[in-house]
């Protein structure tokens, strides 16, 4: 299958998620919400509702693409495992969605489960009789070390699950990073050393120019673990795209990239995939999702990366016809 591992879900519902107020008045999030349709003001039913919509639409318009890992996003929890509501700008709930992808064909369930919470353990078993093919971490934001013994019991559970982590690696602009040093690749070799698959989100790359760079980390534990992986969420952006001849340029970590968009973020057509390539994309394809698609074909990414995820995630049985 060619799935993209990561495409963010909104949620403003109560039990569906939280949009903060502070998110919702960023100017970059109101120019995504303006751009893909989706209104400014108005009830939480209808926003939700929008985001789905355009969610849907955009998948069904990238028949590159069989399907997409729709993440949930869990609430920011303390050292002593309480939750924080207080910080969390954003949240979206495991119930909801599992719920998007029982409904839509090409959405397929994405949990997160901060190991920190009294039921971490708990509630993983349910997102895994929920369905969910891979867990997401976004450390920087959501407060989670990697390299904690906090969350020791939690990968020992994934492994035996086969459930992928998909975990945030590298520098965040959309969110507010409440816990910066939480960026590096390395501190994923404790999920390693115990048998998780790890996803590393982003390759490690920078988010602008006085970030720290994790690139080369990302390289060296990609040519050190067989599990470990990357993917190339925002690596059209201006700010990751250096990375890219970087990870095309060396075979042993070439065959460890995963495709991921980071969609709703705009998928931006890079002069890496050539000028005339990149302004035609820019200017004919609307769809951020199949763009960032089509430019990473041009760009070099060839038919096994984009299938690769296929062979990683948990993916529910399918059963024969007869």
């Amino acid at each position: 299958m060619r799935i993209d591992v990561h495409v963010h879900i909104l949620a403003t519902l109560p039990g569906h998620g939280v949009m903060s107020h502070y998110l919702r008045r960023r100017p970059n999030v109101a120019a995504i919400r303006l751009r893909l349709g989706i209104p400014l003001r108005g009830s939480d039913a209808k926003v939700e509702r929008a985001c789905e919509d355009v969610l849907v639409r955009a998948l069904a318009g990238c028949p590159e693409l069989d399907a997409g890992v729709g993440l949930a996003f869990d609430a920011i929890y303390t050292d002593d495992g309480r939750r924080d509501d207080a910080r969390t700008h954003l949240y979206v709930a495991n119930e909801y969605a599992a719920e998007l992808a029982r409904k839509h064909r090409k959405i397929l369930f994405g949990a997160s489960v901060h190991p920190y919470r009294p039921d971490a353990l708990a509630e993983l078993e349910r997102c895994v009789a929920a369905g969910a093919v891979l867990l997401k971490w976004l450390p920087l934001v959501q407060g989670m070390n990697p390299a904690s013994e906090k969350c020791f019991a939690f990968y020992e559970a994934l492994a035996h699950h086969k459930l992928p982590l998909l975990c945030h690696t590298g520098g965040e602009l959309a969110l507010p990073q409440d816990f910066p040093n939480y960026a590096s690749p390395e501190l994923l070799e404790p999920a390693l050393k115990r048998g998780v698959t790890v996803i590393a989100a982003h390759c490690g790359t920078r988010s602008h120019p006085w970030d720290t760079d994790h690139l080369a980390a990302f390289c060296r534990i990609a040519k050190e673990h067989e599990h470990f992986y990357g993917d190339t969420a925002a690596l059209n952006s201006p700010n990751r795209s250096y990375a890219i001849p970087t990870i095309l340029g060396d075979d042993a970590v070439r065959r460890k990239l995963v495709h991921g968009s980071d969609w709703p973020i705009p998928s931006l057509a890079t002069f890496r995939a050539g000028v005339f390539t990149a302004l035609k994309l820019l200017l004919t394809e609307g769809n951020w999702l199949r763009r960032d698609v089509l430019v990473k074909h041009a760009c070099g990414f060839d038919d096994a990366y984009f299938a690769r995820a296929g062979t990683l995630l948990r993916l529910p049985a399918v059963t024969p016809p007869g």
